[in-house]
């Protein structure tokens, strides 16, 4: 994975693979709000929701092996 650093000023964007579009709604001291414009049938996460998800999904999976397992034995 590589990762591209762009500098955008207020009201800019950058367009991600021809549908999505990240603009920059406002800064202000070490924050920066912007707003994503994407197909409703692209999911957008902030990162650490995003882990909570995926750390879910592993110990579902890890669960329902275990009792699919029971089941046979």
């Amino acid at each position: 994975m590589i990762m591209l650093a762009l500098s955008r000023k207020r009201d800019e964007s950058l367009v991600i693979d021809n549908n999505i579009e990240v603009t920059i709604l406002d800064i202000r001291g070490d924050q920066v709000k912007i707003g994503i414009s994407a197909p409703k049938e692209i999911p957008i996460y902030r990162k650490e929701v995003y882990l909570q998800i995926q750390e879910a999904n592993k110990q579902a999976m890890e669960t329902t092996s275990a009792e699919e397992l029971k089941k046979i034995f």
